[in-house]
């Protein structure tokens, strides 16, 4: 729990604050960007709530944060913000809260479909969630971007029986028993909603998933800007190789989406002709990038 001794001098006084334990994974800013902004080495709360709804918000990123650096001066109810859990982001797509420490605090999502759930990601396996999951239907296939964001993925395989899905190319021993192995760099269909677009460069085997031509859940590959406006990439996170990063940002000129929503990094929705501007945009700053690197 986070606690008053070690609250960070940036939160304006007030009933939250975040202390020195924070990731600077920036889960907060996604769930509550109202109260939460990025400070250099940490997020701090920047502006207090105003109203319940707002507290509420900020109730629900106290919950989400992967490492508890989230507290409250006084004890506070949360019941409200963990059942908020999954939360609906649009047409049966859900982003799942209950952030992973082992994950480094990455995003995860719930695909609710008459077919058989997807969880994309592995979140934080509390009990709060895991409930919430099953009124849903459950989960019938986990997807993993890539080997960096799997935090509790064997534990959801123990309770939901849910078939694994990894690139062979970020398997390490962690993931050996993942039952769908991913090939290749071709886009590999899985029916007529999903569609897994392998995008090497962050990590050798990351992989995109692309649902109904609409959302597009991109792992650690890319992610919106602090206004919402433009698709990013960082060489500083890329793990792998930045020239095949961006040959991967390339390939996502060939997709037509209208909601990114990754691993890492802010979510947005732009209309799709936006959309494919902002990824050729981005492709164009990552090739001034290498050359610059180079």
């Amino acid at each position: 729990m986070a606690t008053l001794a070690k609250r960070l001098p940036s939160n304006v006084p007030g009933e939250f604050f975040v202390d020195s334990t924070c990731i600077d994974c920036g889960t907060c800013r996604q769930v509550a960007p109202e109260a939460f902004a990025e400070g250099r080495d940490a997020s701090y709360v920047y502006r207090q709530p105003e109203d319940e709804a707002a507290a509420k918000r900020a109730a629900m990123a106290l919950v989400a944060c992967p490492v508890a650096a989230i507290g409250t001066e006084k004890k506070r109810d949360v019941a409200a913000a963990r059942a908020a859990f999954p939360e609906p982001i649009a047409d049966g797509v859900y982003y799942c809260g209950w952030a992973a420490e082992s994950s480094f605090g990455a995003r995860s999502y719930l695909l609710v479909r008459s077919r058989g759930n997807i969880l994309v990601d592995s979140p934080r396996y509390a009990a709060p969630l895991v409930e919430a999951i099953e009124a849903l239907g459950g989960v019938r296939w986990m997807f993993l971007t890539h080997r960096d964001d799997v935090a509790d993925h064997r534990k959801f395989r123990e309770r939901f029986g849910c078939e694994r899905i990894l690139h062979r190319d970020d398997v390490v021993a962690g993931t050996r028993e993942v039952e769908i192995k991913l090939e290749g760099d071709a886009p590999v269909p899985f029916d007529d909603e999903v569609l897994f677009i392998p995008v090497p460069g962050h990590t050798p085997g990351s992989t995109c998933l692309l649902y109904r031509e609409r959302f597009l859940f991109s792992g650690d590959h890319a992610w919106s800007d602090a206004a919402g406006e433009r698709v990013v990439a960082s060489h500083r996170v890329c793990w792998y190789d930045w020239d095949l990063q961006t040959a991967s940002m390339t390939r996502l000129l060939d997709h037509r989406f209208e909601w990114l929503l990754p691993g890492h990094g802010l979510r947005c929705r732009l209309p799709p002709e936006r959309m494919h501007e902002e990824v050729e945009r981005c492709v164009g700053r990552m090739k001034r990038v290498r050359a610059t690197a180079r």
